[in-house]
């Protein structure tokens, strides 16, 4: 039984999760940023990579050719280093800038907006020896080692046949010209790397999937830990149950000292009892002195039998007062003329007389 307890068989409650969270700890896959952030780059190169070789032929253009510098001052310095600045700004910050917002939202997609401050203080169990062996020689390490091999050799198999595919184009680069040869590199290159690319977001995707079922495996609690978590939030069940049992009794002495005192019983009929009393001298308005469901509602009713307080059937008016007032509290305007109606009722039964309030409601 001892060996049940102790075996992570129950789900993560959502306090652990919590925790976690707190933690820093998180389902993560590094590889899948870093592959994506990849594919992301060479897109960008093959959509908006031509104004930037257009900006660096226009610039070698410029200063391999034309008129030579005869005179160089501050000013003139500085106003072809603004140029080039702004030049480059206007066409690399683009393709810079479609890797990072990429970057940023998978790993917002990841794990969340996560404030750690407590992760900015050094933490010396990293730089501990025998912890760190421990981590190089776990099952994770050995894990993280296969599927590195794995990918080494994914993306040499795309590598190396995306080029077969493309050797009779790099045969021929004998017989091109510098510039045609710069293209179809430049082609070649970019167009493998996109292939890479590719394969790398889909092995980085089986390793996020990898990581968020190891996550939860880690995250998994065994029943001693759930039992003492509810000790924790809710108090040691036995102290629980001794608080119940006070509350009942605590609820059955007030059913036997208010009801005797009602003036009349309004049930539903079985389901709910709700215990009235009205004195027009000291109470503005009838006053629900008990009420309950079930064997509550049944022990209302035995002592209202036992005491002789009238019990009355009304069932909206029982399920509007059980629901809308608490024992102790006046009943709601908007019920006050039903009330009144049973009120009088009763004390046309006993042969009282009515209250002058009671009347004019």
């Amino acid at each position: 039984m001892a060996e049940y307890d102790n075996e992570k068989s129950q789900e993560p409650t959502p306090h652990r999760r919590e925790k976690a969270r707190e933690e820093g700890q998180a389902a993560r896959s590094q590889d899948l940023t870093s592959a994506i952030v990849l594919l992301s780059g060479v897109v960008a190169l093959l959509m908006l990579g031509s104004g930037l070789l257009e900006t660096l032929a226009r610039y070698l253009q410029t200063q391999l050719g034309g008129e030579a510098w005869l005179s160089v001052d501050t000013g003139f310095l500085q106003h072809h280093w603004n140029t080039l600045m702004w030049e480059l700004a206007t066409t690399v910050l683009p393709i810079m800038a479609v890797p990072m917002a990429v970057a940023i939202v998978t790993m917002l997609g990841q794990v969340g907006v996560m404030f750690l401050p407590q992760k900015a203080l050094p933490d010396w169990s990293h730089v501990n020896p025998l912890a760190g062996f421990g981590r190089m020689f776990s099952m994770a390490s050995v894990m993280r080692l296969t599927f590195g091999l794995f990918k080494v050799a994914v993306v040499a198999t795309v590598a190396g046949v995306t080029l077969f595919n493309r050797s009779d184009d790099i045969l021929a680069l004998a017989g091109l010209s510098a510039g045609q040869v710069g293209q179809v590199l430049l082609d070649l290159v970019l167009w493998t790397a996109l292939k890479i690319g590719v394969a790398l977001v889909v092995l980085a995707l089986l390793d996020y999937f990898y990581q968020r079922w190891r996550f939860e495996q880690e995250l998994r609690m065994s029943v001693q830990e759930v039992r003492e978590e509810l000790k924790e939030f809710q108090g040691d069940p036995h102290v629980a149950a001794r608080r119940k049992q006070v509350q009942k009794q605590l609820a059955q002495q007030r059913l036997r000292s208010e009801v005797p005192r009602a003036d009349v019983v309004v049930t539903n009929p079985t389901e709910l009892a709700v215990a009235l009393r009205y004195d027009s001298e000291t109470m503005a308005a009838p006053v629900v002195v008990a009420k309950g469901a079930g064997i509550l509602a049944a022990r209302i009713r035995q002592l209202a039998l036992e005491h002789g307080v009238p019990i009355v059937e009304n069932k909206p008016l029982a399920r509007l007062l059980f629901k809308e007032v608490d024992a102790g509290h006046p009943v709601p305007d908007q019920s006050y003329a039903a009330v009144a109606e049973v009120l009088a009722y009763v004390y046309q039964l006993k042969g009282k007389t009515i209250p002058g309030a009671m009347k004019r409601a």
